[in-house]
């Protein structure tokens, strides 16, 4: 067994509790495991009893292969038994990586599909790229119940050909996954396939440049960071890491030595669902709309990283270790890169009086991850800076959605990237789930934002403004949107805890530029099920139960499940153990720039040290050598 109860699960537990499953029969003979992890029980049993006095628990998202039932499925690893089995009200798990590959098959032998790659001119389809589509809530009353998935097409002219310069458009498959079959194939229109070319390899870059020198990173002694299993050290830092089969990266533990103190900060922090509304009303297209995390699983699409390209220094990677479809123990080598760089000036002084300056180099922590879902990367980098802050940044590159469409046709909700082909506006709204330990479990949460003080008495001149600090006392509170025009931001403190001001300890949390909220309206069903994307921000007191924004099986789900629905019962968060859930959304209008891949487009946030120590805690930093100063 794992020697820490926060490890993930490793190669013997998931065997086991794939035979436990197996041998169950709750689940059927013939099943498929769309996600198994680590089941985290309520923290505060295990640090009120003891790490090593409760079990572990295996969780497993289960399809009945037969019958297409979705099973959730929590096995006791100590005693090799089923904890419960259960059938989720709504929705269903996560697409299989091996449905997504039988798609291309069923839909080429079709008959209605071969139809109509003819009106298109298409006779040989062994060169067509099948792409799998998660179907949402699409509304078809006669295959209620059934588990499906959608097809589209683009034509390959070689197998390294970008196959999304050339859309063959129109053409959507619906297929039952269980029974093998092409339930309907809808044809909305043909339109000729583009002829020009998309590729981005070396092979068709007609020269490279020849200004850039080399850049050689090197640390003579040796990285400063150290791993000892999932536990990670680095200068005052402290954290466990993890890959899960669904959110991807996951970190723990999180805390900062303040003298000889280890200061808690959060318990667990991930991206707890992601949604990728697309905006383009043509009816081949407004169907689309994606939850990366709860219909496909971002951790199964990880990449394994090559050093020198995906990371660059002293690297230290860390595998990780998933179940397949068939729960046996697979291994993604280089998951998770760990690094330290340079980060500029940390801070500075020059003395005007005496010319005395004083500078210290900025150094940060790198922990990422990157994912690959179908045409598009997701880099998932967590910084951790000397001065006590934390920024989380996701990497938005690969290749965009297009369209072909007609000379001078009205793209009113795309970009036109040629001649042929259109990308469309579109959004990514990320969720983070924050479970924050503020020197305690016991935390607060304000709302702060600047406020003009009245022309008067108190400020004659008009210049004044102050600090608003609003308590959230219930999650009704809690529901908010970023507001740049008044510096608004959340503040998590320690009520319970002072610093030598006399005020709580805390931690802010700072949106930074993209910060949209959903876009799609009534009775888009993107929105009716992806609600939390509404708002900004949401409070909620910690619950081990209620892990992913959008619910556990928002896979054709018709309901709006997860924070809406947890929120309603308005409970206090005011000196709480409390889960601060942070979404912001990048709106995607495509630049011809980005064709036929896109330069890296970054956003996030960040977390800051407010009170948390009592003076600057990176004044310790020595200086650097006179010999790198010059």
């Amino acid at each position: 067994m794992s020697s820490h109860y926060l490890d993930p699960l490793n190669e013997e537990e998931i065997r086991i509790a794939n035979r436990v499953i197996r041998e169950s029969k709750l689940v059927g003979s013939k099943y498929g495991i769309a996600a198994m992890f680590l089941f985290e029980s309520d923290k505060g049993l295990y640090r009120n009893s003891g790490q090593d006095s409760l079990p572990r628990i295996a969780r497993a998202m289960v399809i009945n292969r037969e019958t297409g039932e979705t099973f959730d499925v929590h096995v006791n690893l100590r005693e090799e038994s089923i904890q419960s089995c259960e059938k989720p009200l709504v929705g269903q798990a996560p697409m299989l990586i091996d449905e997504f590959e039988s798609l291309g098959d069923l839909v080429k032998s079709n008959q209605k599909w071969i139809d109509a790659m003819r009106e298109r001119g298409i006779t040989d389809t062994s060169h067509l790229q099948i792409d799998p589509w998660a179907v949402g809530n699409m509304g078809f009353v006669k295959y209620e119940g059934r588990r499906l998935a959608g097809a589209i097409c683009w034509a390959r002219l070689f197998p390294d050909d970008n196959g999304y310069a050339r859309p063959v458009e129109g053409v959507l498959a619906i297929l039952d996954l269980v029974t093998q079959e092409v339930l309907d194939v809808f044809d909305f229109g043909a339109r000729p396939i583009p002829i020009k070319s998309g590729n981005y390899t070396p092979d068709v870059v007609e020269s490279f440049r020849t200004d850039i020198k080399p850049i050689e990173i090197t640390q003579p002694e040796g990285s400063s960071i150290t791993v000892q299993g999932h536990l990670l050290a680095w200068q005052k830092w402290k954290m466990r890491i993890s890959l899960h089969p669904l959110e991807g990266l996951v970190l723990h533990e999180i805390s900062y030595r303040d003298k000889e103190t280890d200061r808690s900060i959060l318990h667990r922090a991930s991206m707890a669902e992601m949604i990728v509304p697309y905006g383009d009303a043509d009816p081949a297209h407004n169907w689309r709309g994606a939850f990366d995390i709860g219909e496909f699983g971002l951790g199964k699409l990880t990449n394994s990283l090559v050093l020198g390209c995906d990371c660059l220094g002293e690297i230290i990677y860390m595998d990780a270790v998933l179940a397949d479809e068939k729960g046996e123990p697979y291994k993604i080598p280089n998951a998770i890169c760990i690094h330290e760089e340079d980060d500029g000036i940390l801070w500075k002084h020059q003395d005007w009086v005496t010319g005395k300056t004083e500078v210290r180099r900025s150094r940060r922590l790198v922990v990422s991850a990157i994912h690959t879902v179908g045409n598009y990367e997701y880099g998932i980098f967590w910084y951790f800076h000397q001065d006590g802050s934390i920024a989380t940044e996701v990497k938005l590159t690969g290749i965009l959605q297009t369209r072909s469409t007609e000379i001078g046709a009205l793209t009113p909700s795309s970009t036109r990237l040629s001649t042929e082909i259109v990308a469309g506006y579109h959004q990514h709204i990320f969720g983070f789930r924050l479970d924050f330990e503020v020197d305690g479990d016991t935390n607060s949460v304000y709302e702060n934002q600047t406020e003009q003080i009245p022309v008067g008495p108190l400020n004659p001149t008009g210049n004044a403004f102050t600090l608003r600090k609003h308590l959230l006392e219930r999650e009704s509170d809690g529901i908010g949107l970023t507001d740049p025009q008044v510096a608004r931001s959340w503040s998590i403190v320690n009520p319970n805890k002072l610093n030598k001001a006399g005020t709580p300890v805390g931690y802010k949390l700072l949106p930074g530029w993209a910060s949209a909220t959903i876009l799609a309206q009534d009775p888009a069903p993107i929105r009716s099920r992806g609600r939390f994307a509404e708002k900004n921000v949401w409070v909620t007191p910690y619950s081990p139960t209620e892990t992913r924004s959008a619910g556990d099986f928002p896979n054709q789900s018709t309901l709006s499940e997860g924070l809406p629905k947890w929120t309603k019962a308005n409970r206090e968060v005011a000196n709480r153990d409390i889960v601060l859930w942070y979404n912001f959304g990048v709106t995607h209008i495509p630049r011809l720039e980005d064709w036929p891949v896109m330069p890296v487009e970054r956003a996030g946030f960040m977390l800051m040290p407010v009170g948390f120590f009592d003076e600057n805690p990176a004044l310790d930093v020595p200086p650097s050598a006179p010999k790198h100063c010059h």
